[in-house]
């Protein structure tokens, strides 16, 4: 489980640190209104919602690595695959990025989103599912 830890970690970096760095307002790019006031696009918010999912993925994949009790790694494997549904629906349902084609979050960073939060779920099915095979308390 060292492995998955160690993986969901560093899923758990890239997924924070990612886009902030792809999203529009990063390339300089933002909404003008009427009145000439400029606010950022919806792929900001996106992105400093991802930052907050950092965080628990990061705090996910270093409980697991240590864990030893198989009822643990049941939990944490739920946790991860919730968290990283949450990671895939950000970009594309609940906030959603910018519908310009042009736009760099919506051709970088909503498919990268995508990619590792579905890493995230396989990694914690994985672990969730090898929980089930162990037979004793302490593997």
């Amino acid at each position: 489980m060292k492995i998955a830890g160690a993986a969901i970690a560093v899923l758990a970096i890239l997924i924070a640190v990612v886009p902030m760095f792809t999203d529009c307002d990063s390339q300089g790019r933002s909404l003008t209104l009427a009145n000439g006031r400029e606010i950022p696009m919806k792929c900001h918010w996106t992105a400093r919602a991802e930052l907050g999912m950092g965080l628990p993925l990061l705090a996910l994949g270093i409980m697991m690595a240590p864990s030893r009790r198989k009822e643990t790694r049941r939990t944490l494997g739920i946790l991860g695959m919730s968290l990283g549904a949450l990671v895939i629906l950000l970009p594309t349902i609940l906030i959603g990025v910018c519908s310009n084609p042009d736009m760099p979050c919506l051709g970088i960073m909503r498919p990268a989103l995508i990619l590792m939060g579905a890493l995230v779920v396989g990694i914690s099915l994985a672990v969730l599912g090898a929980s089930w095979g162990e037979d004793s308390e302490l593997a």
